[in-house]
């Protein structure tokens, strides 16, 4: 496994991150032996980081794995805003991975300065909680170049969780060029990047060669946070992190796996992917939140890209 320092952090962490979503109840909703059982194998192949987040609920796999492997970097995020906020999430992060710190503490979504310049609050608790070493750096999660932009000029800001991808699907305000850009920028000024959606929050899993491709040759991240739920995509994303070929019918099982469309609570109900389907699977319903007909369905995935929430995905 290669492993990185995340910009001037002095952390160095795996290529391969753990994102562990997708084992959690908004997604799989593994047991919790099932789920444990997942990250043990990636961390037995070299995975020393994991991503989570206060919403994801995937801290209890998280502490049980720390029990036999408590150096484990763990990133986390939040939607604090202020003081309170902050040290709510906080405190549950510590709390729910039963450790009295933890390595990075994000800003979840940040979308670009003025975004950043409401929740200074939070940051600036933060500041004081790295000074007391509950906190070993302080980052932001965004879908926007803006965000990107915005923290690299920060010096508080120590990482920076972005979207990119070899299509650029989900980034909200502009191209995958100028999100290249952007990205480039932080890298110079020495934030740690660690990547997510490279899989485009599942929709590129048909074109996994050609995005994994992109972005282990795309030079300005450290880390690439990759959702997996199952000890074959864990063993598959190993090998080709290590630059290895790995096994056929592991790599062609891995895309035939019987995906479903699955649609993210936090929909807003916008109509975008109703009107992009053209098999007329999606539909807003009394809830005012997208459902899907899955008999109609053909996980073309077309509808995934016109989501700005990213409220849409295919496990």
């Amino acid at each position: 496994m290669l492993y990185n320092t995340l910009g001037n952090t002095g952390i160095k962490v795996s290529k391969l991150c753990f994102g562990s979503l997708t084992i959690g109840p908004l997604q799989k909703n593994l047991p919790l032996t099932e789920g444990t059982r997942i990250l043990k194998r990636a961390i037995e192949l070299g995975v020393n980081f994991i991503d989570t987040a206060d919403l994801y609920g995937t801290y209890p796999y998280i502490k049980e794995v720390l029990r036999d492997h408590p150096d484990l970097i763990i990133a986390s995020k939040s939607y604090a805003y202020d003081n309170k906020t902050a040290e709510e999430t906080l405190n549950r992060a510590l709390e729910g991975i039963g450790r009295e710190y933890i390595d990075f503490f994000l800003l979840h979504e940040q979308e670009g300065p003025l975004t950043l310049k409401g929740h200074w609050e939070a940051i600036e608790y933060l500041i004081k909680c790295k000074e007391k070493g509950l906190v070993r750096g302080i980052g932001i999660s965004t879908h926007h170049i803006a965000g990107v932009k915005a923290a690299a000029a920060i010096p508080e800001i120590d990482v920076i969780h972005p979207i990119i991808n070899y299509k650029g699907v989900g980034i909200v305000d502009g191209t995958l060029e100028e999100m290249e850009q952007a990205i480039s920028l932080a890298w110079h000024n020495g934030k740690g990047i660690y990547a997510m959606k490279s899989l485009g929050g599942g929709h590129l899993i048909p074109h996994l060669p050609s995005a994994f491709d992109y972005i282990l040759k795309f030079p300005y991240v450290h880390s690439v946070a990759v959702g997996m739920q199952r000890i074959e995509e864990v063993e598959v994303n190993v090998d080709i992190f290590n630059g290895k070929a790995p096994i056929q019918h592991a790599l062609e099982s891995l895309m035939k796996y019987n995906r479903k469309l699955f649609i993210q609570d936090w929909c807003t109900g916008c109509g975008r992917c109703v009107k992009r389907c053209q098999q007329g699977a999606l539909s807003i319903d009394q809830n005012g939140k997208c459902q899907v007909d899955t008999s109609i369905c053909i996980l073309c995935g077309y509808c995934g890209p016109v989501c700005k929430e990213l409220a849409i995905k295919v496990i």
